[in-house]
């Protein structure tokens, strides 16, 4: 695995993925004008195992909420392609199919197709009362355990080199306790978090039996038609994060309530018959075209909004 993540040819088709769109960034001009020099002592340092991950720069996005972005140097950043080439491929067949963040053919609009297919499922097609536990993992990237994370990497028999250069690239980072924390904007973050988060969903699936789970990211839904069923389970999966993976359940984000009643998941709150988008999405979609009314902002709200009852905003903004 590691011969195949630092061979020459790896590289540069990592670094053909990741200057699609970044060509004209000043960055990206600097690190091509000695493209082939930059490439081999990248993989001369990969070689020798040698290389050492260069400081991130941090700046603020409002999203709705702040965020801080860790960016790499180009150099890192093309190597984070190189390792998810390789990486992804592996840990993909490993992941339970409900889990649709950062992964090929899922993503948000299949994510809320399936939980209508569920609300479906467990109402019997709307005669009962389905009822939904949602949850969110309080400050999720900053409180990655980094050695926790690499313990579970290890137990996928990935070689020592491999772990090596993972480990590497995990602790490059730290948030504001040394040894937590997993950059918001490298491409090998999305990896590790679903590796991370795997082991949730395996829990799920494989000791507690639950049928009906969806997992986006640090968001996660559970449906049932009984509510008792509900609040015991979730005593079990706070204590599961707690004591395995050391993450906790943001307090504020803790929901029972009926699908009928409305369920706000991933941007958009579900009713049984439609889906109307979340106030604070439809205030970041207007500030955004506002500031970037660019051909590709508006198509792809325009694509966005098709997935929902939004027919007076298309009508309205587009």
């Amino acid at each position: 695995m590691y011969k195949n993540i630092i061979s020459p040819e790896n590289l540069f088709l990592a670094w053909e993925e990741f200057v699609c769109g970044k060509k004209k960034n000043d960055d990206v001009i600097e690190f091509s004008y000695r493209l082939s020099e930059n490439m081999y002592n990248l993989h001369f340092d990969l070689f020798n195992k040698t290389y050492i991950h260069d400081a991130y720069e941090t700046f603020k996005i409002f999203d709705p909420k702040p965020r801080d972005i860790h960016k790499a140097t180009v150099r890192d950043r093309l190597l984070h392609h190189a390792i998810y080439r390789v990486l992804y491929p592996y840990f993909e067949k490993r992941f339970i199919y409900d889990s649709y963040s950062c992964r090929d053919f899922k993503g948000t609009h299949r994510a809320m197709d399936r939980f209508l297919h569920f609300y479906r499922k467990v109402s019997k097609n709307s005669t009962k009362t389905c009822w939904v536990l949602k949850c969110d993992i309080r400050k999720f990237f900053a409180s990655i355990e980094q050695k926790k994370l690499l313990e579970i990497v290890a137990r996928h028999q990935i070689d020592k080199d491999t772990l090596w250069l993972v480990g590497r690239v995990v602790e490059s980072f730290n948030s504001n306790i040394t040894g937590k924390g997993l950059p918001l904007g490298n491409l090998t973050s999305q990896l590790l978090v679903n590796i991370y988060m795997n082991e949730l969903d395996q829990f799920m699936k494989h000791d507690l039996k639950v049928r009906y789970y969806i997992r986006f990211a640090d968001d996660f839904v559970i449906m049932s038609d009984d509510r008792k069923y509900l609040h015991e389970i979730l005593k079990i999966i706070e204590s599961f994060l707690n004591n395995k993976l050391l993450l906790n359940l943001h307090p504020d984000k803790i929901h029972i309530k009926t699908f009928s009643s409305g369920v706000d998941f991933l941007g958009w709150v579900h009713f049984p018959d439609h889906r109307v988008l979340r106030t604070a999405t439809k205030r970041r979609m207007l500030r955004n075209l506002k500031n970037n009314p660019r051909p590709e902002t508006i198509a792809s709200y325009r694509g966005m909004l098709k997935h929902g009852n939004a027919q007076k905003l298309l009508t309205k903004y587009f």
